[in-house]
């Protein structure tokens, strides 16, 4: 018999590590801080350079889930502690907004900065849109600050176009929008809004439907006339390139036609473009009576270009209105405007009926005694003419 112990088998083989199941990313802002903190101060102070850092730190640091952390370091220089106080046991940067100057330029730099971040999530960015509507309603910050939201790449990301809704219904709820478009066009924004949107979806179409579905129609109806008021800039610009190349009035009236179906405006506003554009080609002269002699033979040579838009009846009304405030603001012109209206009277622009309700109801209060009085004989042998009783020409 064997006394030997037998010995138990073992297995054999290749030894397998057994797989940690996925453990969640502890949450830890201090570290995130630190790594903010440590990119920031060694950026400098130089605004491109730190929102190329942050741009690019995104990819890999939680933007998203740190948001609070990432908002009190850029504004404060570091993690608040409860009641708003920042504790010294962690590293700060002088880069935020607490040490930076005091100048609206350097603000809006920093506004431009913050909102460059994508990386708030949508509560936060709405709750940031109405603080911003509001703090613009109450005159706290410059209209200058909706510029950050032109950033290409908010743009692209479709933040813009919802942060703006929340804004403006935030600042036209506490103002309106006659209020919005004063702040607007003191920074040039007013020609600006269509940006809000990509370069594909650019349109007045796209605008007005995108905002009137989010209940500010008052707002589509703003950035429409821009539009329509951009256009008729353009269109007025043109006209006068055309005529001081001395293009053929053929020519300049199918342009200004095709422009009018295209834009659809009436011939009422034409009229208006037309005559200003006329008379930005005058040659000035220091003597007033070389002005007025001048400014007839000038009207004469262009009378065919008025005729053709002068159609209608309202339309010969807006150009004697136009007339009567060019001649007014105008001071040299003050003793021209009958001779003016007789002359285009007689080149078949302006009609006895039109000239008689302009005199008698439809004149405006800028220089109405002078132009009346100026008037007067001329209106007096229209009233006759056909009786024979006065000769005027």
């Amino acid at each position: 018999m064997n006394n030997q112990k037998q010995q138990k088998p073992t297995l054999t083989g290749q030894r397998f590590k057994t797989r940690k199941r996925d453990e969640k990313e502890r949450f830890d802002p201090t570290q995130f801080q630190e790594s903010i903190v440590q990119g920031l101060n060694q950026t400098g102070s130089d605004l491109e350079a730190v929102a190329k850092f942050l741009d690019a730190s995104g990819a890999k640091l939680d933007y998203r889930r740190y948001a609070e952390t990432l908002f009190d370091i850029l504004v404060a220089g570091g993690m608040l502690a409860p009641g708003g106080s920042i504790s010294d046991d962690l590293t700060r940067t002088e880069f935020c907004l607490f040490t930076a100057q005091e100048d609206l330029e350097t603000m809006q730099a920093y506004a431009q900065l913050l909102l460059f971040l994508k990386g708030f999530t949508e509560s936060e960015r709405n709750k940031l849109a109405m603080l911003t509507g509001i703090l613009l309603a109450n005159g706290n910050i410059s209209a200058a600050v909706i510029g950050s939201l032109f950033n290409e790449n908010v743009v692209k990301e479709g933040v813009s176009a919802a942060f703006a809704v929340k804004l403006f219904k935030s600042w036209i709820y506490e103002r309106d929008i006659n209020a919005v478009a004063v702040a607007l066009r003191k920074v040039g924004m007013d020609n600006r809004l269509m940006e809000l949107f990509p370069a594909n979806k650019r349109s007045c179409e796209h605008f007005s439907k995108y905002f009137t579905d989010a209940g500010l129609k008052e707002l589509s109806d703003f950035a429409r006339n821009q539009e329509a008021i951009g256009s008729r800039k353009e269109l007025q610009k043109e006209l006068q390139e055309m005529m001081a190349r001395g293009d053929n009035f053929k020519d300049i009236i199918a342009y200004v036609r095709e422009e009018m179906k295209k834009t659809s405006i009436s011939e009422q506003l034409m009229i208006g473009i037309v005559w200003s554009s006329v008379m930005s080609c005058v040659e000035w002269n220091k003597k007033e009576e070389l002005v007025c002699e001048q400014s007839i033979k000038h009207l004469k040579q262009y009378s065919p270009l008025l005729k053709a838009f002068t159609s209608q009846g309202a339309s010969e009304i807006i150009l004697l209105v136009k007339i009567q405030e060019y001649c007014y603001d105008n001071i040299h012109f003050m003793k021209a405007f009958q001779k003016i209206v007789v002359l285009l009277y007689k080149a078949d622009v302006l009609s006895e009926e039109a000239i008689l309700k302009w005199y008698t109801e439809a004149h405006v209060a800028k220089g109405k005694s002078v132009f009346l009085e100026q008037m007067k004989k001329f209106v007096e042998w229209l009233k006759h003419a056909e009786e024979g009783k006065t000769i005027f020409f």
